[in-house]
């Protein structure tokens, strides 16, 4: 088979599952690989277990993608894997501060998201007082219909949450020194006297992250809500017709499979046209 580029695009996935069983790496694969075949590249992939065996990629990649996980992105601080996973990201950064140098581009998912955040220090990473777990939509703010990796999305679009920490109290005096922006929101809950947490971030021009799941897919999100430890969860949160519309929504074309088709090939194609 032929492709149009000559040269492989090297995409590289840093795994913060930590061995737990999960359909989030299915799901990344699943959609770089599309990519490829939808628009003929030639993509070589490779993954990373950060956690376990204190695996990082090197600078020599096109786009990196960082995964969700579970446990606590407070607890981890000092830890091994964290000091590695940092020094990865400030390696990234001082490539990317080259003006010269093809720059390199980064998407954080959830858990991921909630570590960036805390690097950068631009909001609070704190628990939330329950779990989030399910389809939920997610509100755009102004910066967000101008954000690239969110096309063709609409507002309020809807995503797979699954966690038990938040970022919240955004600093976007900070953020706006970095280049940054805050571009979704959680929904209004006028009934609970918390902050909506922060969904999505653009850090800077060439990062980007996301508290919920744009890899997700009716195949994992309906093995999850089988689960009875997942289904009970919903249940108690939001009530059983709640858990019952979300097994009926998952083929929705316009929830999450429209989500899924849209923010990671979008962030490909910036990887695919990035600048110098």
């Amino acid at each position: 088979m032929s492709f149009v580029n000559e040269h492989p695009i090297k995409i590289a996935i840093l795994d913060l599952y930590d061995g737990y069983p999960n359909q989030g790496m299915r799901g990344l694969r699943d959609i770089i690989r599309q990519y490829g075949v939808e628009n003929n590249l030639y993509i070589e992939v490779d993954e990373f277990d950060v956690r376990q065996h204190l695996q990082v990629p090197d600078t020599s990649y096109d786009g990196y993608i960082s995964s969700g996980g579970p446990g606590s992105p407070i607890d981890s601080v000092n830890e091994e894997w964290e000091k590695i996973y940092f020094s990865w990201l400030r390696s990234i950064e001082n490539w990317n501060g080259s003006t010269e140098l093809k720059k390199k581009h980064i998407l954080f998912i959830c858990h991921s998201f909630q570590l960036a955040s805390r690097y950068f220090d631009i909001g609070l990473v704190c628990k939330r007082k329950s779990t989030s777990f399910g389809v939920f939509p997610i509100h755009m703010l102004h910066d967000g219909f101008e954000e690239e990796v969110f096309d063709g999305l609409k507002d309020p679009f809807y995503a797979v949450d699954n966690r038990d920490f938040q970022v919240i109290k955004p600093n976007y005096e900070k953020l706006a020194q970095m280049g940054g922006k805050v571009l979704s929101i959680e929904k209004e809950r006028p009934h609970v006297p918390y902050d909506r947490a922060v969904m999505a971030i653009r850090f800077n021009k060439y990062f980007v992250g996301t508290q919920f799941h744009p890899e997700a897919d009716p195949i994992g999100m309906s093995h999850h809500l089988q689960i009875e430890e997942k289904k009970q969860a919903v249940i108690h949160e939001h009530g059983e017709a709640k858990w019952a519309s979300m097994v009926e929504n998952l083929q929705d074309p316009d929830k999450i499979v429209w989500t899924h088709n849209h923010i990671l090939p979008n962030f490909l194609l910036r990887v695919v046209n990035q600048e110098s």
